[in-house]
C-alpha cells in the first residue's frame, strides 16, 4: 500500500513560525488586560474593533430593538436552527445519569453531574456574523443547566451583528457584551466592563482566540481548543468531483490558514480537482480568503485501499471529515480520530455548522485524538461522593488503608484510618 501526496501544505516550520508570533501577541495582550483591565479592555476594543461605547453590554432594550429589525423570516430560521440543536442537546443530557451503587456490603460511592455556574460564550465576527455560533455554545450550555451565560460578540466594521444578537438572546444569554477578541475572553476570565469573572470559557474563534484560551487555562476552564476550521473529504470512484470541490472550497472560505484536504483512492478524483477548484473559484464571491487556504493549506491525498484511507485519517485528525464513499458505514466503524463526520453525499459540513443540531464547536489541529467537540457533558461536572453505612465496612476498608498508607509513607493519613478501626472496629472479629 502506498500514500501519494499530489498537493502538499505549507511546511511545519512555517507554522510553528506563526503559533509562536501569536503566542507571544497574546500573552502582551493578557499581561496589559491584567494590569490595567477596563482601560486596556476599551483601547485594544477601539484599536483591533474600532469600537469604544459608553457601555458594551446591551440594554435588554436595545437588544429588542435589534430582533425587532429583523425579518421574520431571519428569526424564524434562527428559532428552526435551536429547536434542533436543543432537541440533540437534550438527548445528550438524558444519556448522563448519577450513579449511586454499592460496591461492597455498607459501602457506597456515587457521582453527581452538576452543571458549571457560570460560563462565558464567545461568538466569533470578523468577516462573517457567526449567528450559528450562538446556538451551539450558549443554548448548549442553557439545555446543560449552567444558571449563568455571559456571551461576548465584536462589531463587524463598527455595525452591531443584529442576526447574532438575536442568536444570543434567543439563546438565553443572561448578558450581552459587544466586544471581540482576546480582550473579550480575558474580560470574561479577569472580569472587567462590569462582568463577574465566569468559571469556564467556551466558544470557536481565529488562532488568537484559540491561544487566549490556551492560555487563560488553569484560571477558567475552557472547552477545547477550536481553531481555524479544517475539513477532510473522504472520497472513492463513486464520489462526485464538482462535490467534493464545493465542500473542500466551503470550509476554506473560514479563512486562509483553513487546512482542506482530500483523501482518496480515485486516481482520477485526485487528478481532476484542482481544475475543478480553479473553476469554481473563478466565480466564489468569497474566492480571496477560499483560493489563499487551499493554496497554501490545501492537500490532496491518494491511496490505494479504504484501510489505507482510515489510517490516513486518523492521522489527520480533521475536525470535519465528509465521507463520500459507497461505504460510509466502513468509516464509521473504523475510524477513531475526528471532530464529526458527515457520511454520503446528502449531508455536508455546512449542515453541521448551521442547522442540523449538532454542535459546531469541534477539536482542530489533532486535538481530536484526545476529545470531542463541545456538547452539555464540557458544561456539567461530574464530582464523586462516598457514604459508609456501617461499623463493620469501615473497620474494613480502614484495615486496608492503613496498610497501603504504611507503605508510601503517609503516617497522617494512616492515623486516620487507624481511628476508625479503633472507633468502628469493636464489632469485627479478628
Amino acid at each position: 500500500m502506498t500514500v501519494t501526496y499530489l498537493k502538499r501544505s505549507k511546511t511545519t516550520a512555517e507554522q510553528a513560525l506563526a503559533d509562536a508570533n501569536v503566542r507571544q501577541t497574546v500573552a502582551g495582550i493578557l499581561a496589559d488586560i491584567a494590569a490595567r483591565g477596563d482601560n486596556a479592555v476599551r483601547e485594544l476594543s477601539a484599536k483591533f474593533d474600532g469600537w469604544s461605547p459608553d457601555d458594551f453590554r446591551l440594554s435588554h432594550a436595545q437588544i429588542e430593538s435589534i430582533i425587532d429589525s429583523l425579518p421574520e423570516q431571519v428569526i424564524d430560521d434562527i428559532k428552526f436552527a435551536q429547536t434542533q440543536v436543543r432537541r440533540f442537546a437534550q438527548a445528550q443530557r438524558a444519556a448522563l445519569q448519577d450513579v449511586e451503587v454499592e460496591t461492597i456490603p455498607g459501602v457506597i460511592l456515587g457521582h453527581k453531574n452538576i452543571p458549571i455556574s457560570r460560563v462565558g460564550c464567545y461568538v466569533p465576527g470578523g468577516r462573517y456574523p457567526m449567528v450559528a455560533s450562538a446556538h451551539m455554545s450558549i443554548l448548549t450550555a442553557k439545555t446543560a443547566g449552567v444558571e449563568y451565560v455571559v456571551a461576548c460578540t465584536p462589531p463587524i466594521n463598527g455595525v452591531l451583528p443584529a442576526a447574532t444578537i438575536a442568536a444570543m438572546h434567543l439563546a438565553g444569554a443572561d448578558e450581552i457584551y459587544i466586544l471581540g477578541g482576546v480582550q473579550a475572553l480575558a474580560a470574561m476570565a479577569y472580569g472587567a466592563l462590569g462582568i463577574t469573572p465566569v468559571d469556564m470559557i467556551v466558544g470557536p474563534g481565529n488562532a488568537y482566540v484559540a491561544e487566549a484560551k490556551r492560555q487563560l487555562f488553569g484560571l477558567v476552564g475552557i472547552d477545547l481548543l477550536a481553531g481555524p476550521t479544517e475539513v477532510l473529504v473522504i472520497a472513492d470512484d463513486t464520489a462526485d468531483l464538482e462535490m467534493c470541490a464545493t465542500d473542500l472550497l466551503g470550509q476554506a472560505e473560514h479563512g486562509p490558514t483553513s487546512p482542506a484536504v482530500l483523501l482518496t483512492t480515485s486516481r482520477a478524483l485526485a487528478e481532476g480537482l484542482q481544475a475543478e477548484i480553479e473553476r469554481q473559484l473563478a466565480t466564489l464571491p468569497t474566492a480571496d480568503l477560499a483560493g489563499a487556504a487551499w493554496r497554501d493549506c490545501g492537500e490532496i491525498i491518494l491511496c490505494d485501499t479504504d484501510e489505507e484511507m482510515v489510517r490516513v485519517a486518523d492521522e489527520i485528525a480533521s475536525e470535519h471529515v465528509e465521507v463520500l464513499t459507497r461505504d460510509p458505514d466502513y468509516f464509521l466503524n473504523n475510524m477513531k480520530h475526528y471532530g464529526a463526520l458527515f457520511l454520503g453525499a446528502r449531508t455536508n459540513v455546512a449542515y453541521g455548522d448551521k442547522v442540523i443540531g449538532t454542535n459546531h464547536t469541534l477539536p482542530t489541529r489533532k486535538a481530536a485524538r484526545y476529545t470531542g467537540g463541545l456538547w452539555v457533558g464540557k458544561f456539567i461536572k461530574t464530582v464523586t461522593y462516598q457514604r459508609i453505612l456501617t461499623d463493620e465496612a469501615s473497620a474494613l476498608i480502614g484495615a486496608y488503608g492503613s496498610r497501603l498508607c504504611e507503605i508510601e509513607g503517609f503516617m497522617g493519613h494512616q492515623a486516620q484510618c487507624d481511628l476508625r478501626v479503633q472507633r468502628y472496629g469493636h464489632t469485627v472479629k479478628s
